[in-house]
């Protein structure tokens, strides 16, 4: 990979936590975020409105994502504003690990991506809470389960991303 330039470092301090105690912290409150969303879309699975679960998951889940990418400095306007070089570093790390929304305006299209990634508990889901109290219970659970494995596999993204930029970094 090419040096970072000093306009390129300034840029990446001012954006993307630089230390590392900074990042495990930006971490930790990225997973304990991700609980608490899981743990609100579980209980959007109890009310018994059709639709809703699923209206409530992409907001939540779109909502969780953009803040994720906004604490680790890796939302689509915080990247923009850097120089093509640093902009070009994030989005290749970004697309090695295989992640689509590092650095990406979250779209419904993409929402509706990671949704039929788990689209197997969403159907379920769906099914199962019509069946009094125990389908509810496993519906819930089942949402709180996809929800969370999604924005810890999100968080563990952009981790890796910024991680990939210390290293780029030290080695200079």
């Amino acid at each position: 990979m090419k040096k970072l330039t000093s306009s390129s470092r300034t840029a990446l301090a001012l954006a993307i936590p630089m230390s590392s105690e900074t990042l495990e912290e930006v971490r930790a409150e990225c997973k304990a975020l991700v609980t608490r969303r899981a743990g609100l879309s579980a209980g959007a699975t109890v009310v018994p409105i059709p639709g809703l679960d699923i209206g409530a998951d992409m907001l939540l889940l779109s909502e969780m994502l953009q803040t994720i990418n906004r604490r680790f400095g890796l939302s689509q306007a915080q990247i923009d504003t850097l120089d093509p070089q640093l902009k070009k570093i994030i989005l290749v790390a970004a697309t090695s690990i295989g992640s689509e929304v590092v650095g990406r305006f979250i779209t419904r299209q993409i929402l509706l991506r990671l949704l039929q990634k788990i689209g197997i508990r969403v159907a379920g889901k769906s099914t199962l809470r019509f069946i009094p109290i125990l389908g509810q219970a496993i519906a819930a659970g089942m949402s709180f389960g996809a929800m969370k494995m999604l924005g810890d596999a999100h968080v563990d993204d952009c981790y890796k991303v910024v991680s990939e930029l210390h290293a780029i970094q030290s080695r200079q």
